[in-house]
């Protein structure tokens, strides 16, 4: 039977609780949203445990919902509900990240390339630059400068100091604004306050969730620390001229440290070293729109027109 183009679509998105996976799977959602007409149901597991628990909650909460056209899921915790409920359902499933269980047990995986270093061809595997997330180009003429800090992670170490140091050469022009986030340590602001002074701090305790999201729709040069991952896709996403602000490596031989050499290599970011010779954050080949291209390739698979 052919798809029915001229009902909005029914996307349901399970939820484990963590933003930043969820903010991948509302990326993927919203992207759909922007091509055809859907409703998103959010159908939350945190803290639920075990995976008969996780399960029988999303059957819980899902019980009164419209059929699924879709079914999405980031995190470990979201895996064996979404895949009970795409049997469940008979609808198709898509995952995004690298699951715990069997590619081939979801209709569609959404994974990092960087996952992948030697490609991979796998029925329903579609290899993305970077995590998705719900940034969205803005439009006319940008003007922002934006820094976002991160801090300690698997793959990197903190040296806020130095951070500080480079920012006060590369800030000197004014008309910077600076977030913090949950991995900063603490006194990170304090001291920024102290060393720039013609910076406008903001802590992420006190704005709201989509604050940086809004403030990238206007930015044109964004300076990342480089342990930021998600941050620094962010702001490709946004089509922003992007910094990098090095941090001590942990682990040299990591998937994700190979991706970020593979921007700097790409000209998508531009190192702080590099800055400091031409004085200037080169601009990227182009946004990287990895959620809108892949809502596209999933809305052409299941057999729903879109537009452009």
């Amino acid at each position: 039977m052919l798809p029915d183009v001229k009902r909005p679509l029914i996307l349901w998105l399970l939820a484990d609780g963590k933003p930043g996976h969820e903010n991948q799977s509302l990326g993927l959602a919203e992207a759909i949203g922007r091509r055809v007409p859907c409703h998103i149901h959010r159908i939350p597991l945190a803290g639920k445990r075990g995976i008969l628990g996780r399960i029988r909650a999303a059957l819980l909460a899902s019980a009164s919902l419209p059929k699924p056209d879709l079914i999405l899921g980031a995190g470990h915790a979201t895996h064996a509900a979404l895949w009970w409920l795409g049997r469940k359902h008979s609808a198709p499933t898509v995952v995004l990240m690298k699951p715990s269980m069997p590619i081939g047990w979801f209709s569609f995986c959404l994974c990092p390339e960087h996952d992948f270093p030697a490609g991979a061809e796998k029925p329903g595997l579609i290899l993305t630059r970077g995590a998705l997330n719900r940034v969205v180009a803005g439009d006319g003429e940008k003007t922002g400068k934006l820094i976002l800090i991160g801090g300690p992670s698997k793959t990197h170490g903190w040296d806020g100091g130095a951070v500080l140091d480079r920012l006060a050469q590369a800030t000197d022009r004014g008309g910077w604004e600076l977030s913090d986030s949950r991995r900063t340590p603490q006194g990170f602001l304090e001291e920024a306050r102290a060393k720039l002074p013609g910076v406008t701090l903001f802590s992420h305790r006190d704005t709201p969730a989509d604050w940086v999201a809004e403030k990238l729709r206007g930015a044109k040069e964004v300076w990342v620390t480089e342990d930021s991952v998600s941050m620094v896709y962010e702001a490709l996403t946004s089509g922003a001229r992007v910094g990098l602000l090095p941090a001590p490596i942990r682990a040299a031989a990591s998937r994700v440290i190979h991706g970020i050499e593979s921007l700097i290599a790409e000209g998508f970011v531009t190192p702080f070293d590099r800055w400091r010779e031409s004085q200037r954050i080169a601009a990227p080949p182009h946004p990287l729109q990895e959620a809108d291209r892949c809502a596209a390739i999933l809305l052409e698979r299941i057999g729903r027109e879109t537009t452009p």
